[in-house]
C-alpha cells in the first residue's frame, strides 16, 4: 500500500487537563493487563523506548505467570493501579494484548488519573481501556504498537508513534480502496479491536458513537463472526449515527469448510453501506507491521475521495 504521512504541530487539550507531551528523561511504565510476557520478548521494545530518551519502569508483577496471564487478577490490577497513581510516570505502555484486560477494568480506581491524566498506549485487548476511558472520562488514549510487536513493526510506524507522543499530530494520506464510500466527516476518533468492542456491548465501557468516527480492526476471526459482530453493533445503535468509519487491518481471517463467500471488508461494507457517511478501508493500523498510531478522542477530519485523508 502506498502511504504518505504528513506531520503538523498540535497540542492536545482536554476539557479540564492537558496531557503533556513526553520529553527526554521522562519515566514510562511497562505493564501487562493480559497475557504473560518473558523478559527477552521486551528487549527490542525497551531498547527502542530508551532510545527515545525515556526511562523505563517495570510493573512489579510484569513477569509473573498465572496460566496464560501476566500474573493473577490482583497482580495485574496492582501494576496498572500503581502506574496510574505514580506522578513520576508520564505514560503507560501495555506491553502486549491477548486476553485479560476486561478482568481488571472494574477494579481500577481512576480518580488520580482523572486529575492527572497520562498517555495510555496499546491496541488489541487494550481496546477495553481505550473505550472505557473515552466513554467515562473523555481522556485521549493512543491506539498504537506495543513493545512486544516493536521488532516486527515498520520503522515508519515506530517513528510516527514517537512523533505522536513527543511532538505532533499525524496526518494521513491513504491509497483508494474499491469498497470505499465517498464523503467527508468531522468527529472524534474512537474504537479499536472489533471483537473487544463487541464484548463491551451493554457495559459501562460501551462507546456512545453518535457523531464520531469509528475505527475498527481485527485478527484471526472467522468471517461469519465478523458479520455477527458488525450486526450486533448495528442493532445496538453504534453504527447508525456515526460521522464515518475507518477500517484497518482485517488480518488472518478464517473460513469454514463451506466458504462464507465474502471477505471481511465486504462483510463490513454490506452492514454499513446503507448509511450515508464516508467509509474508508485499508487504513494502516491494527494487527499489521505498519501499525500507525491513532489518538482516540482526538477530533479529526476524514475525507474519502480518490484517496483517503485524515487531518
Amino acid at each position: 500500500m502506498d502511504i504518505a504521512i504528513l506531520v503538523s504541530a498540535n497540542i492536545l487539550i482536554l476539557k479540564s487537563h492537558p496531557i503533556p507531551k513526553l520529553k527526554s528523561g521522562d519515566t514510562v511504565a511497562l505493564i501487562s493487563s493480559a497475557r504473560k510476557i518473558l523478559p527477552e520478548e521486551l528487549e527490542f521494545g525497551v531498547k527502542t523506548i530508551e532510545g527515545w530518551g525515556l526511562k523505563v519502569s517495570y510493573g512489579k508483577n510484569l513477569f509473573q505467570e498465572n496460566h496464560q496471564f501476566s500474573g493473577n487478577i490482583a497482580q495485574r490490577t496492582e501494576d496498572l493501579q500503581t502506574a496510574l497513581d505514580d506522578e513520576n510516570v508520564k505514560a503507560i505502555f501495555f506491553v502486549r494484548g491477548g486476553y485479560g484486560s476486561v478482568q481488571i477494568i472494574d477494579r481500577i480506581d481512576w480518580s488520580t488519573f482523572q486529575e492527572s491524566p497520562k498517555w495510555l498506549i496499546g491496541f488489541s485487548d487494550v481496546t477495553v481501556f481505550h473505550a472505557h476511558v473515552h466513554q467515562n472520562f473523555h481522556v485521549p488514549t493512543v491506539h498504537a504498537a506495543m513493545p512486544i510487536t516493536f521488532p516486527n513493526n515498520t520503522p515508519e510506524a515506530l517513528s510516527k508513534l514517537k512523533t505522536v507522543l513527543f511532538d505532533a499530530q499525524i496526518n494521513y494520506k491513504v491509497k483508494h480502496h474499491p469498497l470505499n464510500q465517498m464523503g467527508a466527516a468531522e468527529g472524534e476518533i474512537v474504537g479499536g479491536n472489533l471483537s473487544i468492542l463487541y464484548s463491551l456491548l451493554g457495559s459501562e465501557s460501551q462507546l456512545l458513537t453518535k457523531n464520531k468516527i469509528l475505527f475498527i480492526e481485527d485478527l484471526d476471526e472467522h468471517l461469519y463472526h465478523i458479520d455477527r459482530m458488525m450486526r450486533a453493533l448495528d442493532r445496538a445503535g453504534m453504527l447508525k449515527h456515526l460521522s464515518g468509519i475507518i477500517v484497518g487491518g482485517m488480518t488472518e481471517m478464517n473460513d469454514n469448510t463451506i466458504p462464507y463467500g465474502k471477505s471481511a471488508e465486504e462483510i463490513i461494507y454490506d452492514v454499513v453501506s446503507k448509511y450515508n457517511y464516508p467509509l474508508a478501508f485499508g487504513f494502516p493500523a491494527g494487527h499489521i507491521a505498519n501499525n500507525h498510531p491513532l489518538v482516540f478522542g482526538e477530533k479529526r477530519i476524514l475525507s474519502v475521495a480518490k484517496e483517503t485523508t485524515l487531518k
